[in-house]
């Protein structure tokens, strides 16, 4: 038992663990000892929205003799909270406050702590926990060969699928967005027994509605298949199909902008409507930011092709959100739930919204919301964001989980890895948690084999991506770290993201060369069976459901760590240092025997040079 003043992982100072609901007792202590000559102990609360709160604690028994709890028992309504402590004492007036991790030192130069209340209704989807995700950018993963029609003339269409994607913006027909390898949605369904065999329960896909790029960012009518991706019969039937094999499928909601080549904007003339360019009398006029109509107008990031929709107008949140609006229209034709694009620059009556129509059609739909930071404290545009509190996202795309990973397979320390993902798992709701998208790489990013084996772009443009490859030495080292990072991935709390084709041992660096064209036929088998094995595993164990995190060792290159639940636990231990290294065995371990590395042997777990081992232990009944 420790005999520090606080430390907010430890049960015996703090229940319950984490996050809590805004109708759950939590029961804050403090330990004091005689020495401190502690007269009066209190408890220091605020919000983002009042001034501090100081709460009595009651003195409560002693401790080894010398040492005193003091409690205090609160229940509190939804919100962000910030808490430490003081105390009176002969010595004068104390502070309590944050120094490491969870733990706290008697002076006032520490941190404070964060505490997340949500509201007690909040309820996220449960049968997505335990699964996994495959991410596929459409365009790019299988061309089924079924005829299209009414497909734009003006599109490049490229049959060379071994080649880099075109990142050269002007280069006529075949420039950056405009070059199309045809991935359509039939190709998916064709696939579906592959993704199937990887473990997969959910399929995550990029923009699949009519734009006018390889991305489909730029949305033209929300309410078509893209032609070049088939119909909205293709649709249904891959919703259809996946489901036979126990796959959902999750949309990307890009509802911060539109394309000006889209029927709202038609800034080209290409439809056949009265866009918000052409007419300030357009019924999409109001959907617009326009500073100075036509041509001034507030864009994504200043990209005048991706106008920005004003998400208060109360006729374009109807169109997204009403009964017969995007969201639910998807979801009623066989869609599970989605993924909203920049999540963070929509407004909270918005996302408000969105979580009331997805709901309304299907309870259990779910919401991901894209938040690069800890989505539990994230201010923007100048407000505290309210996201996993109960009115709107179920989880969000766990950035830092990523980092965490990459940093640590790549020589950052196990203190901070494990530190990272204690975080998060003590400010998000447990029940977020277990639905953390956790991705090591997206159509955002380099592919993450590039990113563990391959130079750093460090600001190096596109012309040096597209020629810089991997040789052979820098292949193998990203390969090393790569099975070790997806280890943790899908290890740890959350739901484990795979990027079409990291399975297979696809390359490139940032977007467009993240994007390249499943290798069909050239795939890394032995990285292939690696996931499938490893999908396997993770599907067959109930402890990555909902089970605890729970830090067992964590020094220099060395990890290890518990998912715990009531009725088994998994032991990872992971080495990424080039020499072999050992763990000490968790009691109940002894003879517990590996299902990816070696067994224990006389008390301790050998973990070759990049290695790692996981072993797995189902609880009696007489277990706790």
């Amino acid at each position: 038992m420790k005999t520090i003043p606080f430390d907010s992982r430890d049960k015996n100072y703090k229940t319950p663990f984490g996050a809590v609901s805004s109708k759950e007792n939590i029961t804050l202590r403090v330990l004091l000892h005689d020495d401190a000559l502690a007269t009066d102990v209190f408890l220091k609360l605020r919000d983002d929205n009042s001034g501090t709160v100081w709460i009595a604690m009651d003195p409560a028994e002693y401790m080894d003799g010398h040492f005193r709890w003091y409690n205090v028992n609160l229940t509190l309504k939804e919100g962000l909270y910030w808490y430490s402590f003081c105390f009176d004492s002969a010595y004068g007036r104390k502070d309590i406050t944050k120094y490491s991790g969870g733990e706290g030192l008697i002076g006032s130069d520490g941190g404070q702590w964060q505490l997340t209340v949500y509201e007690h209704s909040f309820k996220t989807p449960d049968n997505f926990a335990g699964g996994i995700i495959y991410q596929i950018f459409p365009d790019r993963f299988f061309n089924s060969k079924t005829p299209k029609h009414n497909v734009p003339e003006d599109r490049f269409v490229r049959t060379d699928y071994w080649n880099k994607p075109e990142y050269r913006q002007d280069n006529g027909p075949c420039s950056l967005g405009n070059d199309y390898f045809c991935g359509d949605l039939n190709g998916i369904t064709g696939k579906l027994d592959y993704i199937a065999d990887l473990g997969v329960s959910v399929i995550y896909l990029n923009p699949i509605f009519e734009a006018h790029s390889n991305h489909r960012y730029n949305t033209a009518n929300y309410m078509n298949i893209d032609p070049m991706l088939g119909t909205e019969a293709d649709f249904k039937k891959l919703c259809r199909e996946a489901k036979k094999r126990g796959i959902s499928i999750v949309l990307d909601g890009v509802f911060s902008h539109t394309g000006d080549d889209s029927v709202y904007f038609n800034r080209y003339g290409r439809y056949d409507t009265l866009g918000a360019y052409q007419s300030e009398e357009s019924e999409y006029h109001k959907w617009f930011k326009f500073t100075r109509w036509p041509d001034k107008y507030s864009a994504w990031w200043g990209v005048p092709s991706l106008p920005e929709t004003n998400e208060d107008e109360v006729s374009f949140t109807k169109f997204i959100t009403g009964k017969n609006g995007v969201v639910r229209r998807w979801l009623r034709l066989g869609a599970s739930g989605w993924r909203l694009d920049v999540a963070d620059e929509l407004p909270d009556a918005f996302l408000d919204k969105i979580r009331q129509a997805a709901k309304a059609e299907k309870s259990d739909a779910i919401i991901i919301g894209e938040v690069w930071e800890d989505a539990t404290n994230k201010i923007s545009y100048g407000a505290r964001r309210r996201y996993l509190r109960g009115r709107q996202l179920d989880s969000v795309m766990n950035y830092p989980f990523a980092n965490a990973l990459i940093n640590f397979v790549k020589g950052g320390s196990a203190e901070e890895f494990t530190e990272t993902v204690m975080t998060i798992c003590e400010n998000y709701p447990k029940k977020t948690l277990n639905l953390l998208m956790n991705h090591i790489g997206t159509h955002d990013t380099p592919r993450v084999l590039t990113a563990l084996g391959g130079l750093p772009v460090d600001g190096r443009d596109r012309a040096w991506q597209n020629a810089e490859n991997m040789d052979k030495e820098q292949l193998e080292y990203g390969k090393k770290l790569l099975y070790l990072v997806t280890l943790l991935q899908y290890t740890l709390p959350g739901i484990p993201s795979l990027y079409y084709g990291d399975e297979a041992g696809v390359e490139g660096y940032s977007d467009p060369f993240c994007r390249g064209f499943f290798p069909w036929g050239r795939e890394d088998k032995y990285l292939t069976e690696y996931y499938r094995k490893l999908g396997a595993f993770r599907r067959s164990c109930e402890v990555f459901k909902d089970g605890d995190f729970v830090p067992v060792y964590h020094k220099g290159g060395q990890v290890a760590f518990l998912r715990h639940s009531k009725h088994e636990q998994v032991l990872v231990c992971v080495n990424r240092e080039s020499e072999s290294a050992t763990f000490p065995v968790v009691q109940g371990f002894e003879q517990a025997e590996a299902i990816f590395g070696r067994n224990p042997i006389d008390g301790v777990i050998t973990v070759d040079g990049y290695g790692f081992s996981l072993l797995r232990k189902k609880m009696s009944n007489h277990s706790h």
